[in-house]
């Protein structure tokens, strides 16, 4: 006999189990919106290298995880009587159909746009701003930057602060400024340093990395991404470097820094 396929109010219900203060799990019933925070990040990130690395079959266990994550939070604030994981989903709904009027012509589910005359991507981009003021507006929200998380990762939140900037006008016009402010930054940075202050190093540091995202931004890469992937490209040559020092019976913190140069540059190769 097939085995049923569970669905979303299997776990819902599971949920339910877990959290029971009698007969559910300890861990689970203790939990509390605050103390799983943590592990909501580790699952978005967990998602995130599974995608980046192409682990394509083990993305599904991935989403499932960040999935739980949200059914974890709902039924925390169905207990507190503040809403169903079904006024979740309601709401993601609805808020989805008025963003793209493009889609559903008339703010309805199962309306449909006509065939001829498709909207432009940027024409989206945007109307969905657009939509979004109307939004912050409602909120009470009435500046640009209002909305942006002030604990997102801080290169992510960087760039979406300047990306909302933009789209008001207030950027740069050309790459080459851009590179010009990277320059200025830097150096002032190595002032910084020479004079050994060290409340204007971060300051400095913290502008030259501002200046990053922007020259990131600039050039079309994700600077999120792009560290990332140096970070890993970085791991995986200490880890080669560290492999050829024991073959050949050395210890890292004994090198001098010749030697130590001298494997770093065989890793790479490698």
């Amino acid at each position: 006999m097939e085995r049923r396929q569970y669905t979303i109010d299997d776990l819902l219900y599971l949920m339910g189990r877990l959290r029971d203060p009698d007969t559910g799990c300890p861990w689970d019933a203790r939990q509390t919106y605050k103390t799983i925070v943590p592990f909501t990040l580790e699952e978005v990130y967990e998602v995130i290298d599974t995608i980046e690395r192409e682990d394509y079959p083990h993305l599904r266990e991935e989403l499932g995880d960040l999935l739980f994550q949200t059914v974890f939070y709902s039924q925390l604030a169905f207990e507190d009587r503040h809403f169903h994981f079904n006024d979740v989903v309601h709401g993601l709904v609805e808020k989805l159909v008025s963003r793209h009027p493009h889609v559903f012509p008339d703010g309805t589910l199962h309306s449909v746009r006509s065939a001829q005359g498709q909207t432009r991507e940027d024409e989206v981009s945007k109307n969905w701003e657009t939509l979004k003021k109307q939004e912050r507006a409602q909120k009470g929200k009435s500046t640009l930057l209002a909305d942006i998380p002030p604990n997102l990762p801080s290169l992510i939140r960087a760039e979406k602060i300047q990306k909302r900037a933009s789209r008001s006008g207030f950027d740069w016009q050309h790459l080459s400024g851009v590179f010009d402010k990277f320059q200025e930054e830097y150096a002032e940075l190595r002032e910084a340093v020479n004079e050994a202050e060290a409340s204007r190093i971060e300051d400095e540091l913290g502008d030259l990395l501002f200046t990053c995202v922007n020259l990131a931004r600039h050039l079309q890469v994700d600077a999120e991404s792009a560290l990332r992937r140096a970070t890993r490209k970085f791991e995986e040559r200490f880890h080669l470097m560290e492999q050829a020092m024991v073959r050949d019976g050395e210890q890292l913190e004994l090198l001098d820094p010749e030697t130590k140069n001298r494997y770093w540059e065989m890793a790479k190769k490698e």
